[in-house]
């Protein structure tokens, strides 16, 4: 499958690799980054809490 036809989600994903391993970022820092990254999204899918 090339890349062209591939999902978004991949697309995005090869995109975000190559931006971090050009920049030659520990993978620890990245695999932080991303559950923060995660956390984040994931708020913006459930539903607003009324407070």
């Amino acid at each position: 499958m090339s890349l062209e036809n591939a999902p978004d989600e991949v697309k995005l994903a090869v995109d975000l690799i190559m931006l971090l391993e050009e920049h030659a970022i520990a993978p620890e820092t990245v695999l932080k980054a991303l559950a923060i990254v995660q956390r984040d999204f994931e708020k913006k899918l459930a539903p607003p809490q009324d407070v």
